[in-house]
């Protein structure tokens, strides 16, 4: 079988105008069982239908990632939340008034539904909403959660231009969404609020002073 040329799925998105058949097109793509690199927030990240256990597998295989490591997700709304997680503990509710959409994941216990791949056995799920314009659009158009662990080799660092994405990764997925430079950086912030109080569990564009400032905004039920 010929191998189709690399430029072929690329796809070049303007984030400030974007084309209905471009996200339609990437959405057909994961809900059909694919992958794609797509424009998360600071980083090109890998995405797929979270709840498709087999396209899962497929993303641990590009990345050469360890399957003791969750993948997280995307989500268009705080209200999709209720068939992935098992409860909204009372401290998830600032941070996400707070942060999303935006560059904060929140760590959940999952709902037994969800493939055991998807959360590696951990039995929690990092759920965020995201504040790229293409992001937002693709997981509205899915219509479900979206993967959206960074596009690279594990142990490599993130990548916010296509151009900087190893041959490894562009060459086994089925679509690009190329939106340009992105800003890059640490990536999201993410936070495990099936603990009290929540744990910081990596430090990333949010501070972690502002989500503690976020956090004694609460009051008692």
């Amino acid at each position: 079988m010929i191998k189709k040329p690399e430029s072929l799925k690329i796809i070049h998105v303007d984030p400030l105008h974007l084309r209905h058949n471009q996200i339609q097109r990437a959405s057909r793509t994961i809900r059909t069982g694919g992958v794609i690199i797509f424009p998360t927030q600071y980083l090109y990240g890998l995405g797929a239908d979270a709840l498709n256990a087999q396209v899962v597998d497929r993303i641990f295989e590009i990345k050469k990632r360890s399957l003791r490591k969750p993948i997280l997700i995307l989500i268009e709304q705080q209200e999709d939340l209720s068939r992935l997680v098992q409860q909204i503990p009372f401290a998830a509710e600032p941070i996400m008034n707070a942060f999303w959409p935006g560059a904060v994941t929140i760590v959940f216990d999952a709902k037994d539904t969800l493939p055991a791949n998807l959360t590696a056995g951990t039995h929690k799920i990092g759920v965020r909403m995201p504040h790229h314009p293409v992001a937002l659009a693709l997981t509205k158009a899915v219509g479900g959660p979206v993967t959206a662990t960074s596009a690279n080799i594990t142990g490599d660092s993130g990548c916010s231009t296509v151009s900087d994405i190893s041959p490894g990764i562009t060459g086994q997925v089925d679509l690009i969404l190329d939106a340009g430079t992105l800003k890059g950086g640490l990536g999201s912030t993410v936070v495990d609020v099936t603990v009290d109080p929540p744990k910081i569990i990596r430090e990333g564009a949010v501070r972690a002073a502002e989500i503690l400032t976020a956090l004694k905004t609460r009051t008692v039920r």
